[in-house]
């Protein structure tokens, strides 16, 4: 068996990023995470990108200080799908934490759609509980570039940071 080392770096991620995050989704995807990064400004959220050696992210996800009072919500994370399960999201996760911890915060929030177990084990093998059920929705969009509701069921995660 091969192992590939991968010398990972975390940064901020910003707007020349873009262009080469294809992989995490749609232009509609991306055009909410250029809305975010502007809203980073203003200290509302802290966006990051894991990079490889080239400086190319192949990671990328947010948290959100103002979607609950006291809380940390880490949303949009997203790794490269010819990396996952390989520790980047596990890198990720916990730059986010530390990003939390930073501002004072003991708690981080996540939701995972029902229908995503990988990541759902993830987030418990990092120390999530889950503590609620809820639907959740947002656009899509559709290879024809048609926008669509995406409505789902979400497990509702939290970890102490303290």
């Amino acid at each position: 068996m091969t192992s590939v080392v991968l010398g990972l770096t975390v940064r901020d991620l910003v707007q020349a990023d873009l262009a080469s995050c294809g992989w995490s989704g749609s232009a509609h995807h991306l055009n909410n995470v250029a809305m975010q990064l502007d809203r980073g400004s203003s200290g509302d959220v802290d966006y990051l990108a894991v990079c490889a050696r080239a400086g190319i992210p192949i990671a990328k996800g947010g948290v959100d200080y103002r979607a609950k009072d006291g809380v940390g919500t880490l949303w949009q994370l997203a790794v490269h799908p010819a990396l996952q399960s390989c520790g980047v999201g596990t890198v990720l996760v916990e730059a986010l934490e530390q990003r939390i911890r930073n501002r004072d915060l003991c708690q981080a929030e996540l939701c995972v759609e029902d229908g995503n177990p990988r990541a759902r084990a993830l987030y418990e093998r990092l120390g999530y509980r889950a503590y609620d059920h809820r639907p959740d929705a947002w656009e899509e969009q559709a290879p024809d570039g048609t926008l669509y509701r995406h409505e789902t069921i979400c497990t509702m995660m939290r970890k102490d940071l303290s």
